[in-house]
């Protein structure tokens, strides 16, 4: 990665610490030989405003990047395709940069089968109790009291509901079923035939959520599902079930779902918050039946490079010319967080 050697044709506003993590040192070349196709090089910066930009016709995001308005498109005279390391482009996507017929494709299909094992990780430890006796083990100096921490249950055979059929939702659905859980599924765009192609048994969700022992949300980010589980649904569902988001904090009425884990009636895995970093005095810190993670589900080893993978094959189909697989045009944004 020289500017010397030529004018940028690929311009990576990656981070270094994260660029080693999306893109091994195979893909990395590769990338460069796109440039090197298109004329030009393959340039790393922290930000948009270190390169020269007349030249790149390909740029790869990651998180941070400013928004593509008429100002930064001014700069970017040839762009013609922003390939994004991670799943929502909103941050960054503009009507400008769509107006000018720039391609911008992402790379979400790499993060889904991180955050579903996050997910089954969150469902076995409700359903086996392990926040309850962690949190009482580390708070106190007492040993096991099985009247305070709840009926510990395996997940065979246990119905969960599973709440949108995503690419995440079903890589969990795949993984839930492999373990002999019953499935239950929320999704108005599904048939039941396709539902149950998928294992699982198409409900609405109020049945859903009075049958489920867990509750793992999977939906994606619309103006309909905006709370979705609000403090109607939460008080719906059985004493002593789980909810699980590794999805979007959007979907769930956080101060809601708070209110029931303070009566301690039902049991939370999270991994996505309204407030990221969340405040030190925050609940999510001290109750006892939660486990939390800071929005880091997608972040394995293996995920960060199949999303750069994700990029540079689509990167190399786009100088080819050939068609690419995970293009989001302005119509989609809408479902985006």
């Amino acid at each position: 990665m020289n500017a010397a050697a030529s004018a940028p044709a690929v311009v990576a506003v990656v981070s270094e610490e994260l660029f080693a993590e999306f893109f091994s040192s195979a893909d990395a070349e590769r990338l460069g030989a796109v440039a090197a196709r298109l004329g030009g090089s393959l340039v790393r910066v922290d930000r948009l405003a270190e390169a020269e930009l007349d030249d790149a016709r390909i740029v790869i995001t990651s998180w941070g990047v400013g928004p593509f308005d008429a100002a930064v498109l001014s700069a970017l005279p040839k762009l013609e395709l922003i390939a994004h390391t991670g799943a929502t482009i909103k941050p960054f996507a503009t009507d400008e940069l769509f107006d000018r017929g720039v391609v911008v494709t992402q790379a979400g299909a790499g993060m889904a089968r991180p955050v579903a094992e996050v997910s089954l990780t969150f469902t076995l430890a409700l359903l086996h109790r392990v926040p309850e006796m962690h949190n009482a083990l580390r708070a106190g100096d007492g040993w096991y009291d099985a009247a305070a921490v709840g009926v510990q249950r395996e997940i065979l055979g246990t119905p969960i509901a599973v709440i949108g059929a995503s690419r995440t939702g079903r890589a969990y659905l795949e993984l839930i079923r492999a373990l002999g859980a019953e499935p239950l599924l929320v999704d108005p765009t599904l048939a039941a035939s396709e539902a149950a192609a998928l294992g699982a048994e198409l409900v609405p969700l109020d049945d859903a959520l009075r049958r489920a022992q867990i509750v793992a949300v999977h939906a994606p980010t619309l103006p309909e599902t905006h709370h979705m589980i609000g403090r109607r649904e939460l008080a719906s569902m059985r004493d002593g079930a789980g909810l699980v988001n590794t999805a979007r904090s959007w979907l769930v009425d956080e101060t809601a779902l708070l209110d029931e884990l303070r009566r301690g009636r039902l049991s939370a895995a999270i991994d996505v918050f309204d407030e990221e970093p969340f405040a030190a005095d925050s609940p999510f810190r001290t109750l006892p039946g939660v486990l939390v993670t800071p929005h880091r589900a997608a972040g394995t080893h293996q995920g960060r490079l199949r999303q750069g993978r994700i990029v540079v094959d689509e990167v190399e189909a786009f100088a080819a010319g050939r068609p690419l697989a995970h293009t989001i045009t302005r119509d989609q944004l809408s479902s985006m967080a």
